[in-house]
């Protein structure tokens, strides 16, 4: 079911079903364009989520058409009108894409529609992306005289490879779900009469399985990435973690029981 705004406009909001937490930006009439404040409040939704040992999976997507225009570009006259109020500003938005990309349980984007600027800086940080076949992309910074911070940048790179990192960055064109599929920025392309299915069955799919397995093995995807040796040693420790958890007792034990296992996170 599309999600809409609701009657009190809140610009996030916070959905839990099951083990599936699910976090949308609510401005449709501005194509869920972030402003100074969401970025802020992105961090903190994501960062208390990401700490409730409940939930197993983030799902982020925008209310109505669109994933999420970007920034609020309206409002830079007042908030990132030179390089001071820049770094401030961009202080608040990396911590969002952190809350995202550092999140220790898997985090899905559904993309529908626009996908722009901080809007795909958000995607990029998030571990598995689905659009419909719809959804436009765009890194336009070039087109405001602007740059990117470094982290925003390296999850680009990382979710869409150098060479179209470049492009999207040097030329500020805009792709289709095509390209960015072709890319590798998506996991796939769903039509739009199966893409909630599609969202639901997949963040469940993930939900069902062990959630140290889950969060060792996004720990360990981040070291290969970064190669910091502080990553590699978190990784390797929560790796060692879930062989003395009650969870592997219970996926050896069904496996042996020909049974669907039930894994309670510890």
């Amino acid at each position: 079911m599309e999600i809409q705004a609701d009657r009190e406009n809140k610009p996030l909001l916070i959905g839990r079903h099951g083990n599936v937490a699910t976090i949308t930006i609510n401005r449709p009439s501005r194509k869920n364009a972030v402003s100074h404040a969401m970025w802020r409040d992105l961090a903190a939704e994501a960062t208390a989520l990401g700490s409730d040992p409940t939930v197993r999976v983030i799902v982020l997507r925008g209310a109505g058409h669109d994933f999420c225009a970007g920034a609020d570009i309206a409002e830079f006259d007042a908030v990132r009108r030179d390089t001071a109020t820049a770094r401030d500003y961009e202080a608040a938005n990396s911590a969002a894409f952190a809350a995202f990309r550092n999140a220790p349980v898997p985090v899905i984007a559904a993309i529908r529609g626009i996908c722009f600027g901080g809007g795909f800086g958000l995607a990029a940080a998030c571990d598995l992306r689905i659009a419909t076949p719809d959804a436009l992309f765009s890194v336009p910074a070039a087109k405001l005289g602007l740059a990117y911070p470094h982290d925003a940048m390296a999850d680009i790179v990382h979710a869409a490879g150098p060479q179209m990192a470049k492009y999207l960055a040097f030329s500020a064109a805009r792709i289709d779900a095509k390209a960015a599929l072709a890319a590798g920025f998506l996991l796939e392309t769903i039509e739009p009469d199966d893409f909630e299915t599609r969202i639901s069955a997949l963040a469940e799919e993930i939900a069902a399985n062990a959630p140290l397995s889950n969060r060792a093995s996004k720990a360990a995807i981040r070291a290969v990435l970064s190669g910091n040796p502080a990553d590699i040693s978190h990784a390797r420790a929560m790796g060692d973690e879930t062989f003395d958890s009650a969870d592997y007792a219970e996926g050896r034990a069904a496996f042996a029981a020909r049974r669907k296992p039930v894994f309670v996170g510890k």
